[in-house]
């Protein structure tokens, strides 16, 4: 690190922030609209790593490939335009992939909404049959409520 980049940090993330792409400009990688040269890009992500992240985290990455599949959207679109030919230029590979990730983030939230319904339902009998056991009222001479009802009927209708 330079003594310059020492002395003035707030320089150099004011640099940083000046550059960012805003608004329309986020739809085009580094400044274009097509690119040039190939990149390499990585693989989906895969339900089993997208269990282990926070709801957070799944809404943040959701709006990450949203943001994806809009600037190949923009990409495939330019193309068509200027008449270029597939064989030259095709983002298909990205769009699965981020197609498969989103996907995959929708079938985690999916499991993780039916768990809650499960559990949900498994609260609500649990608390019933609390609340059935709570009604038998134990009298003071050991038997229940219930039992002392129905021996009183049955005296009644002797």
């Amino acid at each position: 690190m330079s003594f310059f980049q020492r002395s003035f940090p707030t320089l150099n993330r004011l640099k940083q922030l000046a550059f960012r792409p805003r608004g329309v400009e986020e739809f085009f990688e580094n400044g274009k609209s097509i690119p040039t040269e190939k990149s390499w890009t990585g693989r989906a992500w895969r339900a089993s790593e997208l269990r282990v992240k926070s709801f957070d985290d799944l809404h943040k990455l959701w709006y990450v490939l949203l943001k994806e599949r809009n600037v190949l959207a923009a990409q495939k679109e330019d193309a068509r335009r200027f008449h270029i030919s597939k064989q030259y230029f095709s983002n298909k590979g990205r769009q699965v992939k981020c197609q498969k990730s989103m996907a995959r983030i929708k079938f985690v939230l999916n499991e993780r909404r039916m768990a809650w319904v499960e559990a949900t339902k498994l609260q609500r009998l649990a608390n019933a049959q609390e609340a059935t056991v709570n009604t038998k009222v134990s009298t003071p001479s050991g038997s229940s409520s219930t039992a002392s009802a129905k021996s009183t009927e049955s005296t009644v209708s002797a």
